[in-house]
């Protein structure tokens, strides 16, 4: 870091820890309330935001070369909500009077409420164009509008720019103010004007970004290809002596800085960049930018924005060793995406080739289409080993003792005579389930078509222009639901346990085995450890393997084999966030030998007690599954004993796992006594970031069953 960098980042980490606490929500509830409240519905909306953008307060410093800074963290109470801004209660009524019977599933997490945020658009536009040659496409389309609600979109898109351009100018005069007067002057230009170099492309693209998450402020919105659409401005000062290398890196260490300082104490808000890749001919998208944003966030020791390596086809060999680098020396930062094994999922479940190459992580790891995706890419989790355990009991959860009349199939195990019979039966009704929690999101979506426009946002989607309609309303490309079937290595390996036990090696009867779980194995040991032994998973055992992988294929369709009310399909993305340790503590006894509560595994990482011959038989298991069904990406979590672990053992194992068609790699490598520390003492451990699942956090804000589960993970060793 340069030394002026040095001070900017204690700047930003004072600042960020203490925002000034803002009232955007107020404002916008009291304009729609107010002196909009007179206005048809749309212009109601698009209005009130405006306001309240423009009425954000300026916070502008003499040290700045980036202009705009907004906080998220304290807002002011807000007196009185407006209605007609809500979309989560009414879809949420709406659900329940259709599905009543969906009541107790939501208690039990099997459910969960759906998650606005995780999406990318389409910010080079006004990098090409600048916000008034921008504002000129919209002009045209709003000349010749299809229909009145065309119209009164185009309207909000234009009232929603002119509100960017009126925050920007309110930059301008404060560092005029300040005596900045280059960077007043470079926001003159842009983002009003197209950008001519490589800082007017940064500051335009930081500008509108802080502009459009204040206007769909949720977590997951994600920068998405920043070094792909960034380098032609680089590449362009560079040829020209206009700027060096050492120069852009200062750029992108202010620009990361000034992300990390808006949301600061939110680890989790999961504002995700992904550099090089694949370019739309097929070839490398690697460059310069690349290998400078991945230094930048390994020396700024910051948790935003989350900088993710995606692997082009043959990536060069510099690139494999600084993956490696980023996963030793990354303080768990690290997350590789294999193009390949990505893009070849996305393609067979119907995405384009021109589409796939541009993909990118909206928050932790959903895999979306940059600007052409609604912000439902990624909506919440069921927890299939809950799933499971009803199936086995008839509909009684075994925390709670209760019968939950909304789980259909009441015959548990005690009815079935042969383990296929039961085994479709408990897919059909994972199904039924899966799709009931699909059916919420489109009363969600039709609700956030009408109160929740995002017009801005939804200016720069593929297709919104065009089509006269925002991302929820018909807009987008692809107007998919993005869901995680939590856990499947637990509930694949309980599957097998009752196939081994009960209907083929009869160890057990159903009867016996159901007892077992109510009682949390206390009085049947013997059949625990039984239970333990058997196959599963994780072992490089072909059979287990390749039932694992029908089921991933059964639980791929449920989603697949769903349209959303726009025409868009159910995806399965499997990961695990923070949800591992609640959807843990939902559980009773399990049939894999698990006792209640135990943790579940990483998103398709077998569980820790599969996992008994070690990582490359667990990556191996891993490659065997269908990796084309998860069109919405997979993540694997891989741990790792810090005393053994080196640079040629990593690059082999990542090296291994790429040729076996993996999607994501991520892990830790800091050692368990560090945790343990920093556990004891989180004062002296404020700068330990650890990798939780999708997403990097300093140790010691987790939540103790988080931390907990972090620091008992399997650590694989020699």
């Amino acid at each position: 870091m340069t030394e002026r960098i040095k001070v900017l980042h204690q700047l930003c980490k004072e600042r960020g820890l203490n925002a000034m606490p803002t009232h955007f929500l107020t404002d916008l509830h009291s304009a729609a309330l107010g002196q909009f409240a007179e206005l048809p519905h749309m212009e109601k909306l698009a209005r009130s935001m405006a306001y309240a953008i423009e009425n954000q307060p300026v916070f502008a410093y003499s040290e700045d070369r980036l202009g705009g800074r907004v906080y998220y963290i304290k807002e002011a109470p807000v007196a009185e909500y407006c209605p007609e801004l809500d979309c989560d209660t009414p879809a949420l009524e709406e659900f329940k009077k259709d599905c009543p019977e969906t009541k107790n599933l939501q208690e039990v997490r099997i459910f969960t409420n759906c998650a606005k945020g995780h999406i990318s658009w389409r910010y080079d536009r006004i990098l090409e164009l600048g916000v008034e040659g921008f504002k000129k496409q919209v002009e045209t389309h709003l000349e010749n509008p299809r229909d009145e609600k065309a119209k009164a979109f185009y309207e909000g898109v234009l009232i929603l720019l002119d509100a960017l351009l009126a925050f920007n100018d309110k930059h301008i005069a404060a560092y005029e103010q300040l005596g900045n007067q280059e960077l007043a002057d470079r926001m003159r230009r842009v983002p009003r004007y197209p950008c001519e170099s490589f800082r007017d492309a940064v500051q335009a693209y930081f500008l509108q970004h802080i502009v459009v998450m204040r206007e769909n402020p949720h977590g997951g919105n994600s920068p998405g290809r920043l070094d792909y659409f960034l380098w032609p401005y680089l590449k362009k000062d560079l040829e020209t002596g206009a700027c060096t290398l050492e120069e852009a890196k200062e750029i992108i260490d202010e620009l990361f800085l000034r992300i990390d300082e808006r949301i600061y104490t939110k680890d989790g808000w999961g504002e995700t960049i992904v550099v090089g890749g694949t370019a739309p001919d097929g070839s490398s998208a690697v460059n310069p930018l690349t290998y400078i944003m991945v230094r930048s966030i390994m020396d700024l020791n910051i948790t935003h924005p989350l900088v993710y390596i995606r692997l082009p086809k043959d990536p060069p060999k510099e690139l494999l060793e600084l993956c490696t680098e980023y996963l030793l020396s990354g303080e768990n930062r690290a997350q590789i995406l294999s193009d390949p094994a990505i893009m070849d999922a996305m393609t067979a479940n119907g995405t384009p080739y021109a589409d796939a190459v541009n993909y990118y992580c909206g928050g932790c790891m959903e895999i979306g289409v940059q600007g052409k995706n609604s912000d439902y890419l990624y909506i919440g989790w069921v927890n299939t080993p809950k799933m499971l355990e009803l199936m086995i009991t008839g509909g009684v959860c075994l925390k709670t003792g209760n019968h939950l009349p909304c789980f259909q199939s009441e015959k548990g195990l005690l009815g079935y005579s042969d383990f296929e019979s039961f085994y479709v039966d408990f897919i059909k009704e994972a199904k039924r389930l899966t799709h009931l929690n699909l059916q919420k999101t489109d009363h969600h979506s039709k609700y956030s078509a009408m109160n929740r426009p995002a017009f801005l946002l939804s200016s720069m989607l593929d297709n919104c222009l065009e089509r006269g309609r925002n991302m929820h309303d018909g807009g987008v490309e692809y107007h998919d639901y993005g869901v995680t079937p939590l856990a499947l290595p637990n509930t694949i390996d309980s599957l097998l346990a009752i196939k081994y036990a009960v209907f083929e090696q009869k160890l057990c009867t159903a009867e016996e085995l159901v007892n077992a779980l109510k009682a949390d194995f206390k009085g049947y040991e013997v059949l625990q450890n039984q239970l333990k032994r058997l196959p599963k998973y994780g072992t490089d055992n072909d059979e287990a393997d390749a039932f694992a992988a029908r089921v991933m294929q059964d639980f791929a369709e449920m989603y697949h084999s769903y349209t959303t009310c726009h025409g868009g399909k159910g995806k399965p993305i499997i990961l695990t966030f923070t949800f591992g340790p609640p959807a843990a503590a939902m559980l009773g006894a399990r049939a894999d030998g698990n006792n209640a509560g135990a943790a579940v595994a990483h998103g398709i990482t077998p569980q820790a007690m599969a996992m008994t011959k070690g990582i490359t038989a667990a990556i191996n298991s891993v490659g065997k599954l269908p990796h084309e069904c998860f069109s919405g990406g997979a993540s694997t979590m891989w741990d790792f004993d810090s005393s053994w672990v080196n640079k040629d053992i990593l690059q082999a194992v990542l090296t291994t796992f790429i040729q076996k068609n993996g999607q994501i790699f991520q892990g830790n490598t800091t050692s368990v006594e560090e945790l343990l520390k920093a556990k004891a003492d989180p004062e002296g451990y404020q700068h330990l970031i650890v990798r939780v699942g999708g997403y990097s956090a300093r140790f010691v804000n987790l939540k103790s069953e988080l931390q907990e589960e972090i620091i008992n993970r399997m650590r694989h060793h020699a």
